[in-house]
């Protein structure tokens, strides 16, 4: 049976503390993606990504080795009772940061010719506004983007990263995308965009110019 300790492992802390850019965050995030790598800091020391997103991790692991850092996703799920028995809807999302802005250009252009949701923010952006994702019961119950503090940019999502990381971290925007209707059909949308944009980019490098 595989113990799971309620720390990170020092060969995993030396990896995330040897960071010095956003590039290297999205290096080990798509190791900590596929498997290579037990822990990433804003996430259960030991444990991989949900199981949810299984099948998104090749898209996943390609974006964030293209230089969008994602920090959070889930796929569109259509409604249905959840655990509790009441009725959960889910929209297919994904928010992550872009230091690069080639990147973030071909990356909102081609969300916005695809119709879908999106935000986008400085990382320290004020504004109280973000994406609803999933309702419960017809109600908003989770949602991505909107605001977070310089406390749980350091503390609570990228605790440990190396000091010229979090400068970096710091200088990067913030891309929130989503589905723009609940449900699994509509949530391949936004897989395909990423694809799309990241499969013009080598890993590390940055994407061409759009026009």
């Amino acid at each position: 049976m595989k113990v799971r300790l309620p720390w990170m492992s020092r060969a995993d802390r030396r990896a995330w503390k040897a960071t010095t850019s956003v590039a290297d965050l999205g290096g080990l995030m798509a190791r900590w993606l596929e498997g290579e790598i037990s822990s990433w800091p804003g996430y259960m020391p030991g444990y991989g990504p949900d199981e949810e997103t299984s099948e998104l991790i090749p898209t996943l692991a390609a974006a964030n080795r293209a230089g969008y850092v994602t920090i959070g996703s889930q796929p569109g799920i259509d409604p249905g009772p959840g655990y509790d028995g009441l009725i959960w809807s889910q929209k297919a999302a994904v928010e992550g940061l872009v230091r690069d802005y080639d990147l973030l250009r071909a990356l909102t252009d081609a969300a916005y010719e695809a119709g879908l949701d999106i935000e986008i923010a400085d990382t320290l952006d004020t504004g109280e506004r973000g994406i609803t994702v999933t309702l419960r019961d017809g109600r908003p119950y989770t949602s991505f983007g909107g605001y977070i503090d310089g406390a749980n940019l350091r503390h609570i999502i990228w605790p440990g990263i190396g000091s010229g990381a979090l400068d970096d971290v710091f200088r990067a925007v913030r891309v929130t995308l989503a589905a723009p209707e609940y449900g699994a059909a509509a949530g391949a949308r936004v897989w395909e965009v990423l694809d799309s944009v990241v499969g013009r980019v080598p890993a590390g490098g940055t994407a061409p110019d759009p026009r």
